[in-house]
């Protein structure tokens, strides 16, 4: 049992993971709490459906074509609406309230364009792999693996690279990253388009694990992914990662029913918050993050 819950802490963990730092890269350098961001989610996990669906494109295709429109989605939304508030030199409240408008026009837009009913991929449900006392879907086993690679790539992408210096240089200190001659505004673009090939991933990722979905699934999923960035560290990605992983393991293995009897599954995302509140008594930064003196 304990073995089972924490493989599917780390299925979960790792679909939270994967969000939580597409919105950490967006906060740590634009300052944006992107609300919209559970949106973008379920945007890439229905374009997914899309392709896979109707038009019978095999899951991988599919994948690979939602994370490009989810972060053409992304870059085209900071063209046309984060740019010209940037420039106005909006507020945090400002910014704030667009992004809460935003995840209301494009949950809209969704329901218009797919309708209120559930949607699954064209994957074999029933299928089942046993790993000693561990069991999982075929879902949960392209989850883990799709993640696992995906987050040694961000990992690999943000320590290595010249764009990922640059990125990490303009959340540390964006005045001085640009008097240093980085060009501001081409990181802030390809910080969207990580952002959105993150969201698209994730959306679809959750789209398999919960087996069928609707437009207005993102959402749900918006608030756990929130708590991962604060936990690992308001800005940090690699907190963002840690934190994600620690909530989806923290709310699986709540219910084990040797932990005090284990809680009831419907209170899980109440355990994430618990687990967020705990941590920032002993750490208050967070994870990852650093401490700030005022």
């Amino acid at each position: 049992m304990f073995w089972q819950l924490l493989a599917n802490g780390l299925v979960t963990g790792s679909v939270i993971a994967i969000a939580a730092v597409g919105v950490s890269l967006v906060y740590g350098i634009l300052r944006l709490v992107n609300f919209a961001y559970g949106d973008f989610m379920a945007f890439g996990a229905l374009a997914a459906y899309a392709f896979n669906g109707p038009l019978g494109l095999g899951m991988v295709a599919s994948t690979l074509l939602a994370m490009l429109a989810t972060a053409a989605l992304s870059l085209g939304l900071d063209v046309v609406l984060w740019r010209p508030l940037r420039a106005r030199r909006a507020g945090f409240m400002s910014l704030f309230l667009a992004s809460i408008g935003l995840a209301l026009v494009l949950r809209q837009v969704l329901l218009l364009a797919y309708g209120p009913q559930p949607h699954t991929y064209r994957v074999n449900q029933y299928k089942v792999y046993v790993i000693g006392s561990v069991r999982l879907s075929q879902a949960q086993v392209i989850t883990i693996v799709a993640a696992s690679v995906a987050i040694v790539l961000v990992g690999l992408f943000l320590s290595r690279s010249t764009v990922g210096r640059t990125m990490r240089a303009l959340s540390d200190d964006r005045a001085l990253a640009a008097i240093a001659g980085i060009d501001v505004g081409r990181v802030i673009a390809y910080t969207w388009i990580l952002s959105g090939l993150l969201a698209g991933l994730a959306g679809v990722l959750a789209g398999l694990v919960e087996t069928s979905f609707d437009p207005n699934f993102g959402f749900t999923l918006l608030l756990p992914i929130f708590a991962a960035v604060v936990l690992g560290g308001i800005g940090s990605a690699y907190g963002a990662l840690a934190g994600g992983l620690t909530l989806g393991v923290a709310m699986e293995l709540s219910t084990w029913p040797s932990l005090f009897g284990g809680v009831d599954p419907v209170y899980k995302p109440v355990v994430a918050f618990a687990v967020l509140i705990a941590a920032l008594m002993l750490r208050p930064q967070g994870l990852f993050g650093r401490a700030r003196v005022v």
